[in-house]
């Protein structure tokens, strides 16, 4: 799990600091939307390592608990670092997500994994997305603008449908105080009553800010690992960068989902030896 958040960190971490060089230089920030499992604690454990270097320089790392479990010591671990957990309430109002994130520069997809059962998302996976979706899928496209090189995309392979995104921030929005949670310790301040995402990310009046950039972690929440279809009505988040484990999956390839997923990079786990024994189960011939 180390070995697959410390790859997913590293894509991140270069995506923020050009995002910081198009922003004039402030401190990166970073949301992580977490579900239970394994999945969540690859974003987790990366959301630590970043965390240890944005908040020092007065970034923020922002941690939206959506699974049912959550992975105990990987989250344990992003507190430690200085990620402050939010309201995962909050982040299901429209309203409040359009005002608060574009002042994040990327967005984690660390909802469901390879371990989901079929396609589509329900329950608070749903409701985060659909109120997500219509900033990131609405704002990014028409300019043209493509996502930084990521580190290590020489073993990625596919782009297809990447995303453009649009450039439109000519001020600098002021540091969060993400939702009602005190940094390291994940309790809150005024639990339940009126918290919000990103509470003061944004000054009144402050010019809005590029879209945050979406990173999958491992494929799309949604999107059906096996097959590439899409759940009806399609609500998965459309992806920058796809950051992959051990092999690439066949829903990133084929059908509907491989639109969905940007630029696809390979993180090596491990596991090469073994894949390469194995018959593969698309091919572009």
């Amino acid at each position: 799990m180390r070995r697959a958040a410390d790859g997913l960190a590293d894509v991140v971490r270069e995506m923020v600091r050009a995002s910081s060089r198009s922003r004039d230089g402030r401190a990166g920030r970073v949301l992580l939307l977490v579900g239970s499992g394994n999945n969540g604690g690859d974003t987790l454990y990366a959301g630590e390592s970043l965390a240890r270097e944005l908040v020092p320089q007065g970034g923020a790392v922002t941690v939206v608990p959506v699974g049912s479990r959550m992975h105990e010591a990987a989250l344990a671990a992003a507190l430690a670092a200085g990620a402050v957990l939010d309201d995962v309430d909050a982040w299901c109002d429209p309203a409040v997500v359009a005002a608060a994130l574009p002042a994040y520069d990327v967005v984690l997809d660390g909802l469901v994994g390879t371990g989901s059962d079929g396609v589509g998302l329900r329950g608070d996976a749903l409701r985060v997305v659909q109120a997500v979706l219509p900033v990131v899928g609405g704002a990014t496209r028409g300019s043209g603008e493509r996502t930084a090189a990521a580190p290590g995309s020489a073993g990625a392979a596919l782009a297809p449908g990447e995303r453009t995104a649009a450039a439109s921030a000519s001020g600098t929005a002021q540091p969060p105080t993400p939702g009602t949670a005190q940094p390291g310790t994940g309790e809150g301040t005024n639990a339940g009553a009126g918290s919000h995402p990103g509470r003061g990310a944004a000054s009144a009046g402050a010019p809005a800010a590029r879209a945050a950039r979406v990173v999958a972690v491992d494929v799309p929440s949604g999107i059906g690992v096996d097959d590439g279809a899409l759940p009806d009505p399609p609500f998965v988040l459309p992806a920058d960068v796809t950051v992959t484990f051990g092999g690439h999956k066949v829903g990133l390839l084929v059908g509907p989902g491989a639109e969905r997923v940007g630029r696809i990079v390979l993180v090596d786990i491990g596991i090469g030896a073994d894949l390469a024994r194995m018959p593969p189960a698309v091919s572009s011939s």
